[in-house]
């Protein structure tokens, strides 16, 4: 099968771009033929080696149309499209070709993409896009609150939802997200949950070489002091602020030290990295990190935390710690059950509104029975191990076959 990537860049150190790296090279292992169109002017710095080495097409040299043209040329069946800012380029392929379309996020069921009211307490969203949005988005603080970004992204969001339709199939992580979707039109039989995996999994030499140097590093294994684990952007989306409160209230209720671990970066590390210290949390903050040392870094943590107060989509860095053997504590939000299950490989905290007592309560009871919690950890694995990337390929080679046949039925050919 030929199949054309299609995402709006591919330069960026994201999710989307671990995603779509794996992806291609299991596809292109299984002996699919892929090409990729986007909008950069020159191929993806951060994308892995084999991506950048498949055909390119991009629409920053020659425009949408002449890109169309010799994308023609090569002659795709199916279309994968991801994260796309111009949505002409979507209309395009959506005019020649059968388009699958992997929501990735809310796009084109919220203005400003968060689905999270900031006011007058932080929580999800689960209404309906549409007019009503534009008379709440300021009240409730849905996102930025300048006149002209919000007119920009409410314009963009309802095209992309009138585009939701024509997609021949759309893939979702979570079956939260299906019923998102659901809730805005689309069909149940044209959306399909495909979850998710770790994205190391198909790195597993650099498994190996991290497991041996925990191994070799006391460093790492401190039985005398608890550490919970942040990884990832740090935005106000992600609740850094509620785990720090969180950690501070647990810790005074067991009476032993819990350890932060800090693992990335964003607007709001500063602000999480003071709290902590005016709590008199002891933390540690590693800034961004990369392969075997984002790992290592993670693995010396006893709980994994997901403090999101948006709905995440998936939360795939649970799952990436799960594969790890490190339990995770979460609120309930979005799909974070669609790995997180609770009593098995994690504990939930009551994510409607999310609240630092809860999520405090949460950790109290992980850290409180620390043999089932190291039971948790072998049982964290298996459902990782569940969750593989041969699975997911085996379910998009489904998706393709069958858009495919309507595509071809539809057409009368």
């Amino acid at each position: 099968m030929r199949i054309l990537l299609a995402n709006d860049g591919f330069g960026d150190a994201g999710g989307v771009q671990n995603y779509l790296d794996a992806v291609s090279a299991g596809l292109a292992s299984r002996g699919h033929q892929l090409a990729i169109v986007h909008r950069d002017a020159t191929p993806a710095p951060f994308a892995a080696a084999a991506t950048r080495s498949l055909p390119q097409f991009t629409v920053a040299v020659e425009g949408i149309e002449p890109t169309i043209g010799r994308i023609a040329s090569w002659a795709p069946d199916v279309c994968f499209s991801h994260n796309m800012d111009i949505l002409d380029i979507d209309r395009a392929l959506l005019a020649r070709w059968p388009v699958v379309k992997f929501m990735h996020g809310y796009l084109g069921t919220c203005i400003g993409g968060q689905k999270r009211h900031g006011f007058p307490v932080a929580q999800p969203c689960d209404r309906r896009f549409g007019v009503a949005c534009l008379a709440l988005y300021g009240p409730r603080h849905c996102g930025e609150l300048k006149l002209g970004t919000f007119v920009r992204q409410y314009r963009w969001a309802r095209e992309q939802h009138g585009l939701l339709p024509r997609y021949r199939a759309i893939v979702v992580a979570s079956e939260h997200m299906k019923r998102e979707f659901v809730r805005n039109g689309v069909p149940p039989s044209q959306i399909h949950v495909n979850t998710l995996f770790p994205t190391h999994e198909f790195l597993e030499s650099a498994f190996s070489r991290t497991k041996v140097r925990l191994k070799a590093d006391p460093a790492y294994d401190d039985p005398s002091e608890w550490t919970v684990a942040f990884v990832g952007r740090m935005t106000v989306l992600k609740g850094g602020d509620l785990l720090v409160d969180a950690i501070a209230q647990a810790s005074k209720t067991l009476g032993r030290t819990i350890r932060l671990l800090l693992i990335g970066d964003g607007p709001q590390r500063a602000a999480w990295e003071q709290r902590a210290s005016e709590r008199l949390v002891p933390f540690t903050s590693t800034g961004w990190l990369k392969g075997d040392d984002r790992w290592a870094a993670l693995a010396q943590a006893t709980l994994l935390a997901l403090p999101s107060s948006w709905p995440e989509p998936f939360g795939l860095v649970g799952l990436e710690a799960a594969a790890f053997g490190i339990p995770a504590v979460a609120f309930d939000v979005g799909g974070v059950r669609e790995w997180l299950r609770p009593g098995v490989n994690g504990y939930l905290a009551p994510g409607n509104p999310p609240r630092a007592a809860g999520l405090a309560d949460a950790l109290v009871e992980a850290l409180g029975h620390e043999d089932e919690l190291k039971a948790m950890g072998a049982r964290a694995v298996g459902v990782a191990r569940e969750m593989s990337l041969g699975r997911h390929l085996d379910c998009l080679e489904s998706i393709f076959s069958a858009s495919l046949k309507t595509y071809a039925h539809s057409a009368g050919r």
